[in-house]
């Protein structure tokens, strides 16, 4: 597992009967994960300082519960990057903090490249990867279905100071975009894709991870350049392991020079666990030097 270590502004507090506990800058909340099946060590509800926690509804959804006065959104630092963080439905804040260990991997892989490197983010959500590798050097085109996430993404870009950097913005479903732009002839030198377990495009289309992975994948190898950087699949689909990832990347990319990794993501607590928080699996060029990250711990 590769567990995100590095960051100051962020932390997870204490975890148990399903519920974590989490410090974003100076603001506390107490959200549900599904992976913490374990008894909380502390009374997580009543920890001093908490401003609000996410309630489930028994008849599905839920929402928010506040105990304190707190800003409607805040911003918080990671290195040099920053982003606007906001509660939002579905216990959301709009970043995933355990991908600091991608957005450290495809950074130092940018900059070992020596060459312009051309990324394609797909379901991009917030854009925490395309700030990531916007900052390193190389130019994004993020697409996702939903406008809000997009424009997030901008508001993202702005406060790291890289409202100049080369980003294309799509609001458009990813399977759809990435047909046009082989019709186009377009080709990325790196592509990255954190896609749903489940969801539906703007125009209604349907995606479930199991039936639709390998064929997306499969599509996407037909943009890549003649000598692909990387392409990192990450999941947060319960029972999809990090070899299945690497199984999807390996037959699809066989055609390359290169490397596939797999590996789970997670959190350090101040309880001195890691909580697991998805999988990934990268295909790395054998032309650039590896990450120190990618060559400790190869499944």
């Amino acid at each position: 597992m590769k567990t995100a270590n590095n960051w100051k502004d962020y932390s997870v507090i204490s975890t148990g009967d399903g519920y974590k506990l989490e410090r974003w800058g100076g603001i506390i909340l107490l959200r549900p994960d599904p992976q913490v099946i374990w008894p909380e060590q502390t009374p997580l509800s009543s920890y001093e300082g908490l401003s609000a926690k996410y309630l489930r509804s028994s008849t599905g959804g839920g929402g928010w519960e506040y105990y304190k006065k707190m800003p409607d959104e805040w911003t918080i630092s990671y290195k040099e990057l920053k982003f606007c963080i906001k509660p939002m439905g579905f216990k959301h804040t709009g970043l995933f903090p355990e991908q600091a260990v991608n957005w450290d991997i495809m950074s130092e892989l940018i900059q070992n490249a020596n060459r312009p490197i051309k990324v394609l983010n797909l379901f991009a959500y917030t854009g925490g990867a395309t700030v990531a590798c916007l900052k390193a050097g190389a130019s994004v085109c993020h697409v996702d279905a939903a406008k809000n996430m997009v424009e997030r993404a901008g508001e993202n870009i702005r406060l790291s100071g890289l409202q100049d950097a080369p980003v294309r913005y799509i609001i458009d479903d990813c399977k759809k975009f990435v047909q046009r732009e082989i019709r186009r002839g377009n080709r990325y030198d790196a592509i990255l894709m954190d896609p749903p377990s489940y969801g539906r495009g703007p125009n209604g289309e349907m995606w479930k991870i199991e039936s639709e992975l390998y064929s997306l994948v499969e599509l996407c190898a037909q943009v890549l350049t003649d000598n692909p950087l990387f392409f990192l699949i990450n999941s947060y689909t319960t029972g999809l392991q990090p070899q299945v990832l690497k199984n999807i990347l390996t037959l699809n990319l066989k055609n390359y020079a290169g490397k596939t990794f797999a590996y789970e993501v997670g959190l350090p607590t101040e309880d001195g666990i890691v909580l697991p928080c998805g999988a990934s699996g990268i295909f790395v060029s054998e032309s650039v030097s590896l990450p120190k990250s990618l060559k400790e711990n190869e499944l």
